[in-house]
């Protein structure tokens, strides 16, 4: 059996603060959710000014952005579960016979189809400066330079604040695409990344409101 110890060398998270993730290595990420564009249905004019939009947006940007895409299986078990509760509540037995009918076509169709749920995220860098790297004579004696450590309290409203200012400049960017985003809290991130680890769990997948 694995040593958890051991386990957890490889998850690069060292604690979620805030809706912050900060890494191992002391830089901080924050994770935006972002809806999809039904691209397809769009005008020609529609589809050009989205590219516009997008490309401006990406031209705009001086820090790294990663896009994060997570498929999974469509889980129509909580769909199920309804539609065996209002099996139970028809009073006649040609309703029941139709919404089981029903029932047993959503199983059918589930099973033989690969069907897919995508759930788009953007993951939105911030790294402490860096010390040693100047103009100062002195800090070509520092081995290599060494990153403010965002341990203590004062450091960590700093830099979280630098961090939102990131995240500000990417949710106005997707909303002139047309594309609906919310940043993710602690407890969401905390789940998103659960679920990373453990694709085997099938739960609700989080929803933009």
């Amino acid at each position: 059996m694995a040593n958890p110890k051991e386990s957890q060398n490889f998850v690069p998270i060292k604690e979620v603060r805030d809706g912050v993730a900060i890494l191992n290595d002391g830089s901080f990420r924050a994770l935006v959710m972002a809806s999809s564009v039904n691209f397809a249905l769009k005008s020609s004019d529609e589809q050009n000014s989205i590219l516009f939009q997008f490309q401006n947006f990406l031209n705009s940007l001086d820090f790294d952005l990663q896009i994060f895409v997570q498929s999974k299986k469509l889980d129509i078990r909580p769909y199920l579960a309804l539609l065996e509760e209002q099996y139970k509540n028809q009073t006649t037995e040609l309703m029941k016979i139709q919404v089981q009918e029903y029932i047993d076509f959503i199983k059918t169709f589930v099973e033989n189809s690969n069907i897919m749920t995508k759930t788009f995220f953007l993951v939105v860098p911030y790294a402490a400066p860096i010390l040693g790297k100047s103009s100062n004579p002195i800090s070509r004696l520092l081995p290599g330079g060494k990153k403010a450590a965002p341990t203590v309290n004062e450091d960590f409203e700093e830099y979280r604040s630098q961090l939102e200012q990131r995240v500000g400049v990417v949710e106005q960017g997707l909303v002139r695409c047309g594309v609906r985003v919310a940043e993710l809290g602690t407890e969401e991130v905390i789940e998103l990344f659960y679920k990373i680890f453990n694709p085997g769990d099938t739960e609700k997948p989080m929803q933009i409101t």
